[in-house]
């Protein structure tokens, strides 16, 4: 379960109490947290001031592909497979998926490539090779 965000008034509050000389308990308690929240916050306080109050961001996890990367592979899609060589007249995610692979030794499924190509703008309309009549 992710920690409970708690609004910046209550930890200012919190804090103003126990700078007067409430116990950490009794503050606490007063503010609807738990001794351990409000220790944190006072130890936090206390090393950083009023900013090491505010909730820091998680940078996720580390990109697959690389700027570089992701423009090599928006370059391929754009231009397509060339039908003599590759006997296909379209790319599909899965031979996207083993082009990653092979050029940049990053494995991924399939609707990784579909995910990235949509936030690339491709959509996945493909226009026929002929009309058929």
């Amino acid at each position: 379960m992710p920690p409970r965000r708690y609004p910046p008034t209550v930890q200012a509050i919190a804090l103003a109490l126990v700078l007067e000389g409430v116990s950490r308990s009794e503050a606490a308690a007063q503010n609807g947290t738990d001794r351990q929240t409000l220790c944190d916050w006072v130890r936090r306080y206390n090393d950083l001031g009023i900013e090491g109050l505010k909730s820091g961001s998680s940078s996720g996890r580390k990109p697959s592909l690389n700027c570089a990367q992701r423009a090599e592979l928006l370059a391929l899609a754009v231009k397509g497979p060339d039908p003599e060589t590759d006997r296909v007249v379209r790319c599909r995610c899965v031979d996207l998926r083993d082009e990653v692979n092979r050029r940049f030794s990053v494995t991924v499924h399939e609707s990784t490539i579909g995910v990235w190509l949509r936030e690339m703008k491709l959509t996945g309309l493909q226009p026929r090779p002929f009309h058929p009549k």
